[in-house]
């Protein structure tokens, strides 16, 4: 698809710049601006990002609005995990399948009955939404249990016709999100359908006792459905299809069809199959580590549960969350953040909690999420993160450093401009180079709880050499995704912690006689570091850590933890420059020796 149009920008009237108080200046002659004032030389209003979904072009929310909701919300919703007094651990959605609770249909349907979420509050949603600093949401329509959560004429199993409620709230969210100047869009299982005959995981016969197809719940419910979602509920940002299975792809063309013709405007998953959605979609809770070409969204929720769960109180803070949209955001793309409300519709309000404050610094910081490019390193850097807008690079430091300094390493281009920002104020602060290494002054304490900031202006467009580096003072973990393998294989893996919360990492293992994982790497500070491995295994294994050329360790240690990290040694860089260091299994079980990453640190 075309990519959107640029960030409209509202500038605002210029106001009254503010020295930030608490902010220490390093000595010496100031690179910008004078010592202790922050520079006047703009506007304060370019960091305001006005994106509403009314203004918004095709694919644009989705494409610069960066962040999103997700929501998860059925009849499984007030089960909560419990099936007759037994705890059921895993996603909540999931708990009708066998390899949950194995809920029969017939018993499944009858929760329909006392489905009664009295204290769903469309206005609230969005609003929690805006204050996050989400731009659209984005929830489910029917999950695989086949219970519609509106009001569908295409099957009597939905809130409206079998519930006591006898409510649509899927119009009230629809208009809440449109007051909110958010976008709004919806999750459809497509291919699976629990409840009705001939769907994905259905029945195989119909009320009366005959054979059901695909073709039986193709035609009379999931084209239908698409139909009614795409119809009537105002405009829509996306139609989130799920799980395609093998489901044939003239069935699929069918209903990207269906959506890009009755919704114009609206964009398909890339979970449609087939390779027929209008982006990518990664998988579940999994957030990039390297950059990615094109349109894509890291989809992940705000606890392990997708939908509602009684026990599941492990919530992301605050600070988790904004690593890992600025994550997201600094790879290239979106990140959407899921919900779960309760069975009776409200929102668990630590949840809430955590969305509000990160949200608030969002607010702060919009020109750091919004509208925002890639990071120019391709990657994070120790400390924390980078975005990118035009000639503009955002550094958002979630480890201050003690010492007053933060390293980029590899930097092409001359800095123009420096400035640690505090909300709506900034201060002009010094910066070096030593050989292509940028070194920025910082005072001794973080301005911001959660992350600070630091805007960098260039001249042109900030160029740097992506190779991995070692920070001089805070530990840099290699992961084994970013390295060269010889005599190993080198390839993902992912596993379920409880059902559905899946866990993903690459790993080198399948070592043969020899075989070594190798990164090139960049040092600034000469001397000794300090070498861990994080690796996963059967008994002990003995690892050797070698610098081509150089010194050389090993170690022996216990593998009996899933990719805890070990101490391997010290290993000594003996002057500044450009290394290659390897990593091989000595000794050991080479089938189950697995390993993540190799991190360093200073000494």
């Amino acid at each position: 698809m075309d990519r959107t149009c640029l960030f409209r920008l509202l500038v605002s009237a210029a106001c009254i710049c503010h020295c930030m108080t608490a902010v220490a200046q390093s000595s010496g002659e100031q690179a910008s601006g004078e010592k202790g004032e922050p520079s006047m030389d703009r506007l304060w209003g370019d960091r305001v990002v006005k994106l509403r979904a009314e203004n918004a072009e095709r694919g644009q929310l989705f494409d610069e609005g960066n962040y999103a909701m997700f929501i998860h919300w059925g009849l499984y919703s007030q089960l909560a995990n419990k099936v007759d007094g037994k705890t059921y651990y895993g996603i909540g959605e999931w708990i009708m399948n066998p390899r949950m609770a194995g809920i029969p249909v017939a018993e499944y349907k009858q929760l329909a009955g006392t489905f009664n979420p009295v204290n769903f509050d469309a206005t609230a949603i969005a609003k929690l939404a805006k204050d996050a600093g989400m731009k659209y949401i984005v929830i489910t329509a029917k999950h695989h249990d086949g219970f519609a959560m509106y009001d569908s004429k295409a099957s009597g199993f939905n809130i409206v016709d079998a519930t006591p409620w006898k409510k649509d709230p899927m119009k009230d969210l629809a208009a809440a999100c449109r007051e909110q100047g958010l976008g709004f869009g919806f999750y459809y299982s497509h291919n699976q359908d629990w409840t009705f005959p001939g769907g994905g995981g259905g029945p195989t016969v119909d009320e009366n006792g005959n054979e059901a197809t695909f073709d039986d719940y193709f035609a009379k419910k999931c084209l239908p459905q698409v139909k009614e979602i795409t119809t009537e509920y105002g405009p829509i940002e996306i139609v989130w299809f799920d799980t395609p299975g093998k489901m044939p792809k003239h069935y699929v063309e069918q209903l990207v069809e269906i959506v890009h013709a009755n919704q114009p405007r609206a964009l398909v998953s890339g979970r449609a199959g087939h390779g027929l959605g209008d982006y990518q979609t990664l998988g579940d809770m999994e957030v990039p580590h390297r950059n990615i070409e094109g349109m894509w969204e890291s989809v992940d929720t705000t606890n392990d549960s997708w939908a509602y769960a009684w026990y599941d109180e492990y919530w992301k803070s605050p600070r988790e969350i904004l690593k890992r949209l600025l994550a997201c955001v600094g790879r290239g793309e979106t990140y959407m953040l899921n919900i779960g409300p309760r069975g009776d519709g409200a929102v668990p309000e630590r949840a809430a909690n955590t969305l509000r404050e990160s949200g608030d610094w969002i607010r702060r910081y919009p020109q750091v999420v919004y509208g925002t490019q890639p990071s120019p390193w391709q990657h994070a850097l120790p400390w924390g993160d980078v975005t990118r807008k035009n000639n503009t690079l955002f550094l958002c430091v979630f480890d201050w450093p003690e010492s007053g300094k933060l390293y980029l390493p590899n930097l092409k281009s001359e800095i123009k401009g420096a400035e640690l920002l505090f909300g709506d104020r900034s201060t002009s602060i010094q910066w070096d180079k030593q050989g292509d290494w940028g070194v920025i002054q910082l005072p001794p304490r973080a301005p911001e709880k959660l992350v600070s900031v630091i805007e960098l202006e260039f001249s042109s467009e900030p160029l740097v050499d992506p190779t991995w580096a070692l920070d001089p003072q805070v530990k840099t973990e290699l992961l084994a995704e970013f390295a060269s393998v010889q005599d190993a294989t080198q390839s993902g893996k992912r596993w379920m912690e409880k059902f559905g919360e899946w866990k993903r990492i690459t790993q080198v293992h399948q070592w043969k006689p020899g075989g070594k994982a190798t990164w090139e790497v960049d040092v600034l500070q000469p001397g000794d570091y300090n070498v861990e491995l994080t690796y996963a295994g059967e008994g002990r294994l003995v690892w050797q850590v070698a610098i081509e050329g150089g010194e050389q360790i090993q170690n022996q240690q216990n593998s009996s933890h899933n990719y805890q990290s070990f101490p391997i040694g010290w290993i000594n860089f003996p002057k500044p420059g450009r290394y290659q260091i390897s990593v091989g299994l000595v000794e050991g079980d080479p089938e189950s020796a697995s390993l993540k990453a190799i991190e360093f640190t200073k000494m």
